[in-house]
């Protein structure tokens, strides 16, 4: 598999196999990825004591499982030009989802799309350049969702990245 394929993850639609189970090493290569993604294989099997050539076979392994989705950049939001986040809750119609997610996916500045149980059903995160398109994107483009019974949105003052190195 070529480093490009590696970063593209599995086959978008495809089913990814069941995931074997992860070891020790495993764990610590997903650790050292998900706090820098750009780390070399030799980098990587050094830092878990493996050969480089177990280190390549591991994390292919753990892209082909469907273990490691992607490796990309953690973008500062504001200082992108997003300046305004915010949680959007969505009451769908039901055995709506998929239909909602495929629509919810193509919105500008959505960046997180949960199906939850509670007293909403989904939980989309979005960043927009201001409270304008904010409000453009949940009055204009959500609530044109068929599907879509109701929204209501909690703006974000401040947000942290837990991720390591975040």
């Amino acid at each position: 598999m070529t480093p490009e394929q590696m970063a593209e993850g599995p086959e978008a639609g495809a089913v990814p196999p069941l995931p074997r189970p992860l070891d020790a090493i495993d764990q610590d290569i997903l650790q050292i990825l998900q706090a820098d993604g750009r780390a070399s294989i030799r980098s990587v099997a050094e830092r878990v004591h493996v050969s480089r050539a177990n280190a390549y076979a591991r994390i292919n392994r753990l892209v082909e499982d469907g273990v490691i989705r992607g490796f990309g950049a953690r973008v500062d939001h504001e200082r992108a030009g997003h300046s305004t986040s915010a949680y959007v809750t969505l009451k769908i119609v039901q055995n709506s989802w998929r239909t909602v997610r495929e629509q919810l996916r193509e919105l500008p500045g959505a960046s997180h799309i949960a199906l939850v149980g509670g007293d909403f059903d989904v939980l989309l995160l979005v960043h927009t350049p201001d409270n304008r398109a904010l409000r453009e994107l949940v009055l204009t483009r959500l609530q044109a969702i068929p599907e879509v019974l109701s929204t209501r949105t909690l703006l974000v003052f401040e947000e942290e990245d837990l991720e390591p190195n975040g």
